[in-house]
């Protein structure tokens, strides 16, 4: 995806705006494995996904959980270094060899206090995060695994196919053998 696209997807900008926000992007590629954000770090950049996919997770006593997957057109960004400064608690991990436009957060933050529009920018990209957030935490609560399966299929079937099953279900938080039967139900 243009990086254009990514950004007038979260909220449209006016020409001028829109190239103040690129004039600082740089775009980036990093290979299938590579860990982009990592736990415990105060993390400077925000990433958009050009071409790839990601997945969020959080380290457990003996086990990782998947609690987000990007994708192209997708933000890659740990919301508590960008708001508050503080060290993430994700690690963001890229499932492909990624192409990435990377933007520093100083920089934007430079932009918010520059143009309105931009600043109006960032607060409907605020908002879209935590509706994303919002939905997902719906679904853990009130879903069934096979309800959220079924979801994901109809809103991401590009995912099951992309996405390696031990992470497929780690997000839906159930085991791989949870999960087989529930493929198996669904065919």
């Amino acid at each position: 995806m243009r990086v254009d696209e990514i950004l007038d997807a979260i909220y449209p900008l006016s020409d001028a705006s829109r190239s103040k926000i690129t004039d600082c992007i740089t775009e980036v590629r990093h290979p299938k494995g590579h860990l982009l954000l990592r736990a415990d770090k105060i993390e400077s950049s925000i990433y958009f996904i050009k071409k790839g996919i990601v997945r969020a997770y959080a380290q457990k006593a003996d086990n990782e959980i998947t609690f987000w997957f990007g994708r192209e057109g997708d933000t890659v960004i740990s919301m508590r270094s960008y708001v508050q400064d503080q060290r993430g608690y994700e690690d963001i991990e890229l499932l492909e060899d990624c192409d990435l436009y990377e933007l520093k957060t100083e920089h934007l933050r430079a932009l918010f206090n520059a143009d309105i529009h931009i600043t109006n920018w960032g607060r409907r990209f605020a908002e879209q995060e935590l509706i994303k957030v919002e939905e997902r935490l719906i679904a853990q609560q009130f879903r069934t695994a096979s309800e959220r399966y079924r979801e994901l299929l109809e809103s991401h079937p590009e995912l099951i196919q992309r996405v390696p099953l031990g992470h497929i279900a780690s997000y839906l938080g159930i085991t791989q053998v949870s999960l087989s039967r529930i493929r198996a139900e669904v065919r």
